[in-house]
This record gives structure tokens, sequence and C-alpha cells, in this order.
């Protein structure tokens, strides 16, 4: 059986994160230290206790869920998992998955989504961008309810799953927006607890800077297709990388498209390598006939190790 490794974005963060499977594999604890060493500061002590409070920080928890993504990796890979057929991630998650696929350094990348979260941050003032999710609603009936908006800047930010798209931009204009979703029948339109609106129009001054970053860093050619979040495409060449990344940070995530294509491709299985199993969740209302599970506990990640090693 074919499967696929996905890595999760923001929010899938929590205090304890790799606890229990650091203890049963070095790697854990090996790739942690050395992102600690690179950011300056004990990342893995914010992830397992947070005793300022840091981990909802975007600049902290950016590098913090890529480091936990690549030490589950690194794990698999000593323990003789497979390599999986191709890869994706969500939003933040893609930087993860092109370190695990060999085309960006995990010393670059830690440094990199560090200042990604610090841009993203100062882009927007404080209080004035905001995101909500929007359930019960077909996708262009959430588009229209935005482009209807008269306030301000308003757009659908991550289409994660059936009936549910995530809109950004700011505050008067999501509250408008969510207001016509109401009116157009959704089931709920929650506002969400974020300080950036991720993945809309006002995030290019971010995606400008970070472009010219992004120059500075070396990139190869994946050696694992990675199936980006803007085009629904493996990007070959490193100039198309970093032209994607800079794109992400403005353009909504076709996460329901990228996971029909992976699973399209004959892959039979998603393992999303990383904390928690928002992406599994998803997969279950995105296409039920490709399973998927997570591999943070030390049960499941043994699960999915002998699923693949038992072909």
């Amino acid at each position: 059986m074919q499967f696929a490794f996905v890595f999760p974005g923001q929010g899938s963060q929590s205090v304890g994160m790799l606890g229990d499977i650091a203890a049963q594999h070095d790697d854990v604890q090996a790739t942690m230290a050395t992102a600690s060493d690179v950011l300056g500061y004990d990342l893995w002590e914010v992830c397992q206790s947070d005793p300022e409070q840091r981990l909802s920080l975007t600049e902290v928890t950016q590098p913090a869920l890529l480091a936990c993504s690549v030490a589950l990796w690194r794990a698999w890979q000593s323990a003789g998992g497979a390599t999986p057929s191709v890869m994706a991630g969500h939003s933040l998650g893609e930087y993860s998955a092109l370190v695990c696929a060999g085309s960006l350094g995990f010393e670059d990348a830690l440094l990199l989504v560090q200042k990604r979260g610090q841009l993203m941050q100062s882009a927007v003032a404080a209080g004035e961008g905001a995101m909500a999710a929007i359930l019960g609603l077909e996708d262009e009936v959430v588009t229209a309810a935005c482009a209807a908006v008269s306030s301000g800047i308003v757009s659908a930010a991550n289409f994660n799953a059936p009936g549910q798209v995530v809109i950004a931009g700011e505050r008067a204009a999501v509250d408008e927006a969510i207001e016509n979703c109401k009116q157009g029948g959704a089931r709920r339109a929650l506002p969400l607890p974020v300080s950036v609106p991720s993945h809309c129009a006002l995030m290019q001054p971010a995606a400008e800077q970070l472009a010219g970053i992004l120059d500075q860093i070396d990139f190869a050619s994946s050696e694992i297709p990675v199936i980006n979040n803007v085009d629904v495409a493996a990007c070959s060449s490193p100039a198309d990388i970093r032209d994607a990344l800079v794109r992400q940070l403005y353009s909504p995530v076709r996460w329901v498209e990228t996971m029909r294509s992976i699973g399209s491709d004959g892959v039979g299985h998603i393992m999303e390598c990383g904390p928690g199993k928002v992406l599994a969740g998803l997969q279950k209302r995105i296409q039920k006939t490709v399973s998927a599970s997570g591999l943070e506990s030390i049960d499941d990640f043994d699960a999915s190790l002998a699923m693949t090693t038992a072909e």
C-alpha cells in the first residue's frame, strides 16, 4: 500500500507534545536539542512545560511545530519506517515537509519559520485582524459571502474539509462575512482565537519581506514529492519552491484538493507526522476511501510502523 506523510500547521501545538515518544526514541531529544541551540532558548522545555507561556506566540509556535515534526520523521527513519510516496503540509507544515523531503536544511528552516512568524505578527496591528471558521456551507457560498462584504478585506483562507472553510481579514470585514454566512445558512460561524489573519491579502507585505529572506536560503529539489498549498502541485526546482512559499502566505490553503489529489494517485493511507491528529481528523471528512492515522503517541507510532513493515 502506498502511503503519504502530512505535516500539521499552527494550532496543533500543545504543552507536553511528544513527551512519551521522546522517552523511546533518542532522535526526538537530539532533534529538539539542535533546535534549542539554533534558536537560543530551550525549545524542549517550552514544548513540555511552557513555564513562561510562550508556546502560543507565533514566532515560537512555528519553529516548535517544525522541530516536533522533523523529530518524528527522524525517529521514523531510525526505526526502519518505509518511505512515503508523497508529502504535503498544511500552511507552516509545508516547511516541515520540505525539510523531511530533503529540499530545505533543518537549521535554515528553524530560523526561517521563526522569522516568518515575526513577519506575520508585525504585518497587521494587534486587534485589527481576525479569522473565523465557517461550518456547513459550500466553498462557493463562503467565497461569495466574503465578496459581498463592503467593510474591508476578507477572503477564504483555508479550505480544510467539505463544509469547513476558514476566512481571514480585517476584523470588521470578518464580522460582516460571518453575518453573511449565517444568513446564507451556515450551521456555525465561529471567530477563532488568533492574533494573525493568515492566508489573506493582509499578509502581502510580510510575503514581500519573506521573499527576500528566501532568496538567501539554499533549496534543493525534493527527494520525495511535496504537494504545495497554493497550486496543489509538486515543485521541481528551488526557484518554484521559493515562489510557492511566498504566495502561500497570502493565498488560501487548498487542503481538500491536496488530499483528493494524493488519494487519486493511489495513496491508501495518510500518516500525520507531527503533534495531534487535526489533519487525520479532516481526512475522514475529505476522502473516506483513504484512511489516516497520527504518529505523535508511542502507540500510534508503533502501529503505523507495523502497518508499513507488514507490507
